[in-house]
């Protein structure tokens, strides 16, 4: 899963009325298989069962899940459904079949700048099945779409083989590699970048 950290810009000074209204976003989001939906009391157990797994939270800044944590993750994430200011996120649940196999983010920079930071993590008990990819399309549908971003790009370490192939099937290239740009989980660790376009999106969509 791509990191959820972000270098700060060097200023945060903009010219008056550049920055672009906020769009609303259009939820919940479907697709042929799936629904991105905002998380609601009851996903717990689908949420645990996902984010309890060592495997799962390895490469993202977190320790596995216990029980005495799922509420309060769900209670945090059931405002997270729109982007109105800066560094405001949008955290959705993804459901298959009546059950989450999964959660995506987007989180805002700037909004006079139009980037957006995407991330994933899905439960390893459907993979091969292309619904990580269903899921993550349909985020950069939203980003570039409803949220009218101008590039989404999204942080993830190298070693996490199974999230740079998804970026690369969604047409995102990347951009920087850093090596040992951070302490992690008791070691140095690297950092990959990927992004893409908003015109390579709508190109690639056409």
């Amino acid at each position: 899963m791509p990191g959820l950290t972000s270098s700060e810009p060097a200023s945060s000074e903009r010219e008056p009325g550049v920055e672009p209204p906020p769009a609303p976003a259009t939820l919940p989001r479907r697709t042929e298989r799936l629904v991105l939906r905002p998380f609601r009391h009851g996903d717990e157990r689908d949420v645990l069962a996902y984010r309890s797994r060592a495997d799962v939270v390895r490469y993202m800044p977190t320790d596995p899940m216990g029980e005495g944590i799922a509420e309060a993750f769900i209670a945090e994430r059931l405002t997270a459904t729109q982007i109105a200011a800066d560094n405001d996120r949008i955290i959705l649940a993804v459901e298959h079949e009546g059950r989450v196999i999964g959660d995506v983010l987007i989180r805002a920079g700037l909004m006079a700048d139009r980037q957006a930071e995407i991330g994933w993590a899905f439960n390893p008990g459907y993979r091969g099945r292309g619904l990580a990819t269903e899921a993550a399309r349909e985020l950069l549908a939203l980003a570039f779409g409803d949220l009218g971003m101008h590039r989404a790009w999204a942080q993830l370490d190298p070693r996490n083989v199974a999230s740079a192939r998804l970026c690369e099937r969604l047409g995102m290239r990347q951009e920087g590699y850093f090596r040992q740009d951070m302490w992690f989980k008791g070691g140095w660790g690297d950092t990959a970048i990927y992004a893409m376009l908003a015109a390579e999106w709508h190109g690639q969509e056409r």
